[in-house]
């Protein structure tokens, strides 16, 4: 076989449950990438249910079977990246999960009894393994790479603010391959709710330059439909719906069912309109809740948001949506 090759698994959405309400919605797709040789393997991400990370686990003992799985990397914190790892790590006990400082941080925020249990565990209730298992720093001695067989180093490329903060890639120089995250998404509705303002989609834009400056051959982008190639076309399509985005916000919409349903006329065959919801639910914030505009300054400024803060943020919201809901044909 080739010296070092890789394979992506995407994790098929899933329903999840609707905060405040009895509904039920979509989340999207999740790329899982494994980048690996005759002898050892690293994996990119992880899905969030138990289900999920079996069936992944399945794939990988099918693609490449009798090797070490030395690694997990993790993009950025949000936990539908990451709940899986506590479950690939009893399946494979020698790997490591590794993430940058920033994304560590990130990921301990999203533990909290509060968070965890009003946005993870509401939505997927009982599906989520437990207990956590958060990532380990990369050395710092290896200025924020790894290697592979103590031969193949993959660097992992701070890219700043995207749909959340502390984004990273995975760059494998040998293949000129991006594994993106968040960074760059596929063929579903991007997460715009924390890119809520001009700034942040101008440096998520400027994230996404941080990758086209490698040059890659393949680019990975995280939620994509199962059956799409990691082609760098991702790359300007990812900057034109976010440009697209802020152009439709520049027409001052009245209100954020008029701001979705014109994202959703110019993007009609991308899946997950649930995303574009919230991401006009972000634009226009909650205007309602002086608390919710606090956490998303403390947000942006990386500082903790304590669960003091979070359930009056957390109240508004769940009633701001319902107020939002539109039934789209």
């Amino acid at each position: 076989m080739a010296d070092l090759r890789s394979a992506v698994y995407v994790a098929p959405p899933i329903p999840s449950k609707v905060l405040g309400s009895n509904a039920t919605a979509i989340w999207s797709p999740i790329s899982c990438t494994l980048i690996y040789s005759a002898n050892e393997a690293v994996l990119v991400e992880t899905p969030v249910t138990i289900k999920q990370t079996e069936e992944l686990i399945a794939w990988i003992e099918n693609i490449a079977p009798k090797r070490k799985l030395a690694y997990i990397y993790i993009t950025h914190g949000d936990g539908d990246h990451w709940f899986g790892i506590p479950l690939l790590m009893k399946r494979f006990p020698e790997v490591v999960p590794v993430a940058t400082i920033g994304t560590i941080k990130h990921m301990g925020q999203q533990i909290e009894d509060g968070v965890f249990n009003q946005m993870w565990e509401a939505r997927f209730p009982g599906q989520i393994y437990r207990p956590f298992t958060l990532a380990q720093p990369l050395s710092p001695k290896s200025c924020g790479s790894l290697k592979l067989e103590n031969r193949w180093e993959f660097r992992a490329n701070e890219c700043g603010h995207t749909d959340t903060y502390d984004s990273t890639i995975l760059w494998v120089p040998d293949l000129r391959l991006a594994v993106c995250g968040d960074v760059v998404y596929g063929q579903c509705h991007q997460m715009l709710m924390e890119a809520n303002t001009k700034a942040k989609r101008e440096e998520w834009i400027r994230a996404v330059k941080i990758v086209e400056a490698l040059n890659p051959a393949y680019v990975v982008a995280e939620h994509k439909m199962a059956g799409e190639t990691d082609g760098i076309w991702h790359l300007a399509a990812i900057k034109k719906y976010i440009q697209d985005f802020g152009k439709i916000l520049e027409k001052n919409p009245k209100a954020e069912k008029e701001l979705l349903l014109e994202i959703l006329k110019l993007y009609p065959e991308r899946f997950n309109p649930g995303a574009a919801r919230l991401s006009a639910m972000g634009a226009f914030q909650v205007p309602r809740s002086h608390v919710f505009r606090i956490a998303l300054r403390m947000r942006s400024a990386k500082r903790a948001i304590t669960p003091t803060i979070l359930f009056p943020c957390l109240s508004a919201i769940l009633q701001y949506t319902n107020d939002l809901r539109v039934n789209i044909q």
